[in-house]
């Protein structure tokens, strides 16, 4: 197994919790809150996918699809094209409400391209440096394991809550 199959694999991964997260839910239950200030499953999906937009295009060095193939106009949220939820509010998390077609369909819009930059990858790849501001200084593989690690938490996050929704 090569650097390259393995981080497709961890992808795949979270899109598959993903893919159950949202399943055979309606759009009252992607954005209803467990608790005063628990995150919605809505909330949770846009975020770990807008996290994967832009995280792994700024790697890869190409326009994210949040931007480029329109999402942003789609989703039609009250926030800069730039933001991606790190730091919301209860007020901003509450204005996610989108539907889990739009969803579902912007995750595996970003999941193609995380795929199609992560099988490019080799091994020697992986020490590049990609972020200087931090010390010591983030190399692409512990950027894209700071990726998986992040999504794979909210998407488990999302899986729990469906749990509490449908158990209720």
């Amino acid at each position: 197994m090569t650097s390259a199959d393995l981080l497709a694999d961890a992808f795949d991964r979270i899109k598959g919790v993903v893919g159950r997260a949202l399943d055979d839910l309606t759009d009252e239950q992607l954005a209803e809150q467990v608790g005063r200030v628990a995150n919605p499953i809505g909330w949770l999906v846009w975020h770990l996918t807008r996290i994967q937009d832009d995280h792994v295009c700024d790697v890869a060095g190409i326009e994210q699809a949040w931007i480029g193939q329109g999402w942003y106009q789609r989703f039609g949220l009250p926030f800069p094209v730039t933001d991606h939820g790190y730091g919301h509010s209860e007020q901003q998390v509450e204005r996610v409400r989108v539907p889990g077609e739009l969803l579902r369909g912007y995750h595996d819009a970003v999941h193609a391209r995380t795929i199609e930059y992560v099988t490019t990858i080799r091994d020697a790849d992986l020490d590049r440096v990609v972020d200087t501001s931090w010390d010591p200084p983030v190399t692409l593989g512990v950027r894209l394991v700071s990726v998986i690690s992040d999504d794979l938490q909210h998407a488990g996050q999302a899986a729990y809550v469906k749990g509490l929704l449908l158990n209720r």
